[in-house]
């Protein structure tokens, strides 16, 4: 038998020290497998898990429903002494303010919005029509001078109270002819006028005008108030309020 070269010892050496290599090396492989399943393992629970409430922290606020429109007490806290207050709707504000400025026993008249759902809506939303509110004008006088019923013929006059959401070329839910009551009394004071009215045959139709409860009242924004004083040059003044005011007989 020839004897076993160096190479081919080493050879066998190789072959005798391979498999124990081969082995440890599995081992390393597999335990770094494990390690990474165990952590991957962690990790997709720590993403799964809802975040922990952190000890008084305040949930993200919601956007709240827009509020009910306030109704009011029967009794007017803003009336003066000696004085009373009427919320009416005509149409545009403008007009009504115009008209209603200029009648004896009538000290102030406030342009704004009521009726609607959005609280402290702007002119802009009031335009969309959308909000539910009514052009309207709070008026205060003197009831030893006028009483609310001598302001209701006024208020008849001024406008077409059968006309639904309508008053001439301006249309809309903000148009509607309302009549807000303050008390009781003022209540029956208005239906009684329409009953009148109607049972005259004084219009053409029906009065449609909506007799509502007070609710909460927006001043309209500055430059609404004395609108028609300030702006008379405005075309919407020439040809609208200043051919109604003509036509009451009142100062253009």
């Amino acid at each position: 038998m020839n004897p076993i070269s160096l190479k081919n010892r080493l050879c066998l050496l190789c072959l005798g020290i391979l498999p124990l290599v081969l082995s440890a090396c599995t081992d390393r492989v597999d335990s770094g497998v494990v390690k990474m399943a165990y952590f991957d393992a962690e990790k997709e629970e720590m993403m799964t898990q809802p975040e922990k409430e952190v000890p008084g922290k305040a949930e993200p606020e919601k956007n709240p429903e827009p509020p009910p429109a306030e109704t009011a007490k029967p009794d007017s806290a803003s009336a003066p002494a000696g004085g009373e207050v009427a919320t009416l709707g005509a149409g545009c504000f403008w007009c009504i303010e115009a008209v209603l400025e200029q009648i004896k026993g009538v000290s102030d008249v406030t342009s704004g919005y009521m009726g609607g759902a959005v609280p402290d809506p702007t002119y802009e939303q009031i335009c969309t029509g959308l909000t539910g509110h009514a052009e309207v004008v709070q008026i205060t006088f003197n009831p030893a001078v006028i009483d609310f019923a001598g302001v209701l013929e006024h208020f008849w006059k001024l406008h077409d109270p059968t006309t639904l959401n309508q008053q001439g070329n301006d249309v809309g839910t903000q148009y509607r002819s309302a009549i807000f009551y303050h008390s009781e009394k003022q209540k029956e004071i208005a239906e009684a006028s329409i009953k009148k009215k109607d049972e005259a045959g004084v219009f053409h139709s029906p009065i449609v005008t909506e007799v509502s409860a007070l609710e909460k009242f927006y001043e309209a924004e500055k430059y609404h108030q004395d609108y028609y004083r300030n702006n008379k040059a405005v075309p919407y003044c020439q040809f609208v309020i200043t051919p109604k005011l003509d036509k009451l007989g009142l100062e253009k």
